[in-house]
C-alpha cells in the first residue's frame, strides 16, 4: 500500500511538472512603444494569453511610450538577450524613423533580430459622412478645383497616414494641405467635426466609425479589398495607383538573442496567430494576421526602410 501511494504521488508530480514549470518560469514581456488602449497595445493583448500557452510561461504586456518608439526599443536592448523581452512595433519605429531622424539611439539592422510580422494594417481613406464625394477619384478631382486644395489630417509628421497623403498627391496630382496632429484620435475627431477634409488611417482605428455611419470610407490603400469592409473598393480599382501603405506590426528581439531562441519564438507566434479564436478576433478588429519567418520580416524591413527613405528624402520631411 505504501509503495502504491508513493507511485501515485510520483505519477501526479510528473503530470503536474509542465504546469509547475509554467508557473515558476520567468514571464515573457511584450514591450509596446505606445500608450495602453491604442491599436498596437490591443494587438499585443489579443495575443498574450495564447502566446503564453505556446511558450509555456506567463506573458505580460508593458507599455513604454515616447520618443516615437525609441523608449520601447531601448527597453528591449537593455534587457538580457534571452528571448523573454520582445518588442512589438509598428512600421514607423522600425522602417520610417531611420530616415525621419538624423540620430537614433538604436540601429534596426545592427541591434535587433526579426521574429515575425504579426498583423498588416492597411490604410483607409475616409471623409466626413456629409462629404459629397462618391469615391476616391471624385475626392481627388474636387481637390484640384480649389486654390488651397483639400485639407487632410495625419497622426503626425512622417507617420504612415502622412506618407499616404504624399503618395496620393504624387499619384494623382491632387492638391492637399497636410495638417499633422499628435495622434490619430484628435485627427479623427476633427474630421468628424468638419475641421479637416480627409484622413488616411489604419482600418482597426476607423472600422467602428465607418460601420457606425460616422465616417464615409472612400478607398482601401492595398492591392485587395479588406475582409472586414468588403464593400469598400481599393484605390487601384478606382484608377489610383502607387498608394501602397501598410502599417505592419512585428515582433523583434535583441540581435544578441541566440538563433534557436528566435526560432522558438517564431514558432510560438505562428501557432498563436493560427489559433482560430485569436485570428477571428484580430480580423473582426480590422487587423489582418500575417505570420512570417524571421527571414521574410528581414526582407520586408529592408525594402520598406528603403522605400520610405526615398519618399522622405524627396519630400524633405523632417521630424518635429
Amino acid at each position: 500500500m505504501t509503495l502504491r501511494r508513493h507511485w501515485i504521488t510520483a505519477a501526479l508530480l510528473l503530470a503536474a511538472a509542465p504546469l509547475l514549470h509554467a508557473q515558476t518560469a520567468p514571464p515573457t514581456r511584450i514591450v509596446v512603444s505606445f500608450t495602453p488602449g491604442g491599436p498596437v497595445d490591443a494587438v499585443a493583448r489579443t495575443l498574450m494569453e495564447q502566446l503564453g500557452k505556446e511558450l509555456g510561461t506567463a506573458v505580460l504586456v508593458e507599455n513604454k511610450p515616447g520618443a516615437n518608439g525609441a523608449i520601447g526599443a531601448m527597453e528591449v536592448l537593455r534587457a538580457p538577450p534571452d528571448g523573454r523581452t520582445v518588442w512589438i512595433t509598428s512600421v514607423g519605429a522600425a522602417a520610417i524613423n531611420p530616415a525621419l531622424y538624423d540620430k537614433l539611439p538604436y540601429d534596426m539592422l545592427r541591434d535587433f533580430a526579426p521574429v515575425s510580422v504579426v498583423v498588416d494594417n492597411v490604410e483607409l481613406l475616409v471623409v466626413n459622412n456629409n462629404d459629397p464625394a462618391r469615391g476616391a477619384a471624385d475626392f481627388v478631382a474636387r481637390s484640384k478645383t480649389s486654390a488651397q486644395g483639400v485639407s487632410m489630417a495625419s497622426s503626425g509628421i512622417g507617420s504612415i497616414p502622412h506618407l499616404a497623403i504624399e503618395q496620393l498627391a504624387d499619384s494623382t496630382g491632387g492638391k492637399f494641405t497636410h495638417i499633422p496632429y499628435k495622434g490619430a484620435a484628435p485627427a479623427i475627431t476633427d474630421l468628424m467635426g468638419g475641421q479637416v477634409g480627409g484622413f488616411f488611417g489604419d482600418v482597426p482605428g476607423l472600422i467602428g466609425q465607418v460601420k457606425g455611419g460616422k465616417l464615409k470610407a472612400l478607398g482601401i490603400a492595398a492591392p485587395k479589398r479588406h475582409p472586414a469592409l468588403p464593400e469598400v473598393p481599393t484605390l487601384e480599382e478606382q484608377g489610383i495607383r502607387g498608394v501602397d501603405t501598410v502599417n505592419w506590426y512585428a515582433f523583434f528581439v535583441s540581435a544578441k538573442t541566440p538563433p534557436a531562441v528566435v526560432e522558438a519564438l517564431n514558432k510560438a507566434v505562428r501557432a498563436t496567430l493560427s489559433t482560430p479564436a485569436v485570428r477571428d478576433k484580430l480580423l473582426a478588429s480590422g487587423a489582418d494576421p500575417r505570420p512570417t519567418t524571421p527571414q521574410e520580416l528581414a526582407t520586408l524591413l529592408k525594402s520598406d526602410t528603403d522605400k520610405w527613405a526615398r519618399l522622405i528624402k524627396a519630400k524633405g520631411i523632417k521630424a518635429e
